[in-house]
C-alpha cells in the first residue's frame, strides 16, 4: 500500500475517532436542548421533538433570570478580586528573589487539595462574625479564593519567563516599580491574565458549595443554587429544568470559544521558563 494511501487512511481513522469523542462529549448538551424544546417534557423524551417550542425557556427566564444575573455579577467580581491579588503576588514570587519562594508556590498548590466543604464550613463561622453571610461581598470573596491559587501559579510561571532587562530599562527611564509593573509587566502578561481570569470566572460560575453554605436566604442566589431549588420544586417539568441548564451553560461556552486562543497562548507561555 502506498504511503500516501496509508496517511489518508490514518487521517480518516483519527478524524472518525475525534468525531466519536466529540459526539459523546456533546451528547449531554444535545439532550438538554432537545428536552428543553419539547412542549411538555416529562420522563418520555423524543430524540427530535415534533413541535419544538420556547415555553420552557420563558419559564426558566421568569424563574431563574435573577439568579443568572447574580451568578454573572458574582463571577465578574470574583475575577476582579482574584486578578487584583494574584498579579502582584505572582510578580513578587517571580522577581523578588524571596527565599522559600518555591515552598510558597508548593503550599499554594496544596491549598487546592483541601475539600471545599471544609473551607465552606470555616468561612461560614468567620462570615457569621463579620456579617458577610447572605451578602454579595462575602460570596465574591469566597469564589475568588477558588481561582486564586491557580492564578498565582499560572501568572508566576509566565512572569518568570519575562526578560528582566525590560523592567530594568523602565526603571532606568524613571519609572518606579509599581509603574513598571502596571505599564510594562501586565501588558506583556495579557494572555496569562485572560487565562487566569477565565478559569476564575468558570470556578465562580459553577460554584455550588459556597453558594449553599454561605447563603441562608434568596437575597444572593446564584444559578447553581437556583437550579438545585428549581429541580426540587419542578421535578415533573424537566423541560424548564433543562432550559435553565442550557441558559446557564451559554455564558461559559461563549467565553471559552472567544478566549480559546488566549488560553492556549497563556498556558504555553507559562510552561516555558
Amino acid at each position: 500500500m502506498a504511503p500516501t494511501t496509508v496517511r489518508r487512511l490514518r487521517g480518516a481513522r483519527n478524524t472518525a475517532a475525534a468525531l466519536l469523542i466529540l459526539a459523546v462529549l456533546l451528547f449531554p448538551l444535545f439532550w438538554m436542548l432537545v428536552t428543553a424544546l419539547q412542549p411538555s417534557a416529562g420522563i418520555d423524551v423524543r430524540w427530535f421533538p415534533a413541535s419544538p417550542g420556547l415555553d420552557s425557556f420563558r419559564a426558566a427566564l421568569e424563574s431563574q433570570g435573577r439568579s443568572l444575573l447574580t451568578s454573572l455579577t458574582v463571577a465578574l467580581g470574583a475575577v476582579l478580586v482574584c486578578l487584583t491579588l494574584a498579579a502582584p503576588a505572582a510578580y513578587g514570587l517571580a522577581r523578588s528573589g524571596l527565599r522559600g519562594g518555591r515552598a510558597v508556590v508548593f503550599t499554594t498548590l496544596i491549598t487546592q487539595m483541601v475539600p471545599g466543604i471544609v473551607i465552606a464550613n470555616a468561612l461560614y463561622s468567620a462570615y457569621a462574625e463579620l456579617g458577610l453571610v447572605n451578602s454579595w461581598l462575602g460570596l465574591i470573596l469566597a469564589d475568588a479564593s477558588l481561582g486564586l491559587p491557580f492564578s498565582i501559579v499560572l501568572l508566576r510561571a509566565f512572569m518568570v519567563s519575562l526578560p528582566g532587562e525590560i523592567v530594568e530599562a523602565a526603571l532606568v527611564d524613571g519609572a518606579n516599580r509599581f509603574t513598571a509593573f502596571v505599564r510594562v509587566v501586565l501588558p506583556m502578561c495579557r494572555n496569562a491574565l485572560i487565562t487566569a481570569g477565565l478559569f476564575t470566572f468558570l470556578f465562580a460560575w459553577s460554584d455550588f458549595m459556597f453558594a449553599l453554605t454561605l447563603n441562608t436566604t434568596d437575597d444572593v442566589r446564584p444559578v447553581t443554587l437556583g437550579i438545585y431549588q428549581f429541580v426540587g420544586a419542578h421535578v415533573s417539568d424537566w423541560g424548564a429544568v433543562m432550559a435553565t441548564a442550557v441558559l446557564s451553560a451559554v455564558p461559559a461556552a461563549v467565553l471559552l470559544v472567544v478566549a480559546q486562543k488566549y488560553i492556549a497562548a497563556g498556558i504555553a507561555g507559562g510552561s516555558v521558563k
